[in-house]
């Protein structure tokens, strides 16, 4: 009888489930003098500017970039989109352009962005994340640019062609 019993209420069980599991939450990792870019290959601490990291989805792999630019340059790439689950960058209003702390890192999709500025980053012209509007707008001020979101950030704006 109890057979029988946890046989009919097998199904209910699966029934109340979406059937995923649980997804760990992604934390960014510290960045160390080894780390290089996933895109250039340069060792990331040894420039100044904000970094950016990502997790994929079916890898354990972490692809870190020596500039929230390039990041955004292989996170945009249609190839690639689909296989992230996570985007980290750091927090500009927060931390030390020249050397900034592993402590500072933010979601890229929750951020503002200030693309156009004066400051540089390591390569090209920055795209300079920051967690509050109010931080954005006072780092456009003072150098320049224009203050985005994560979705205004495209692959023809990198490139220079918008």
């Amino acid at each position: 009888m109890k057979k029988l019993l946890a046989l009919v209420l097998m199904p209910l069980l699966f029934a109340c489930s979406d059937g995923t599991a649980q997804a760990k939450e992604a934390e960014p990792v510290a960045l160390t003098e080894h780390d290089r870019c996933h895109i250039c290959g340069m060792v990331i601490v040894n420039y100044p500017g904000p970094k950016g990291q990502l997790t994929l989805k079916d890898s354990d792999t972490i692809p870190k970039f020596c500039s929230s630019r390039d990041m955004f340059n292989f996170a945009l790439q249609k190839e690639n989109q689909r296989q992230i689950s996570d985007l980290f960058v750091h927090d500009a209003g927060t931390t030390d352009w020249q050397n900034p702390s592993d402590s500072a890192f933010i979601d890229a999709k929750t951020a503002y962005y200030v693309y156009g500025t004066t400051r540089k980053a390591v390569m090209g012209p920055a795209v300079a994340p920051f967690s509050t509007l109010e931080a954005a707008e006072q780092f456009a001020r003072e150098y320049g640019g224009r203050v985005l979101r994560f979705e205004d950030i495209t692959l023809e704006l990198l490139a220079g062609d918008k």
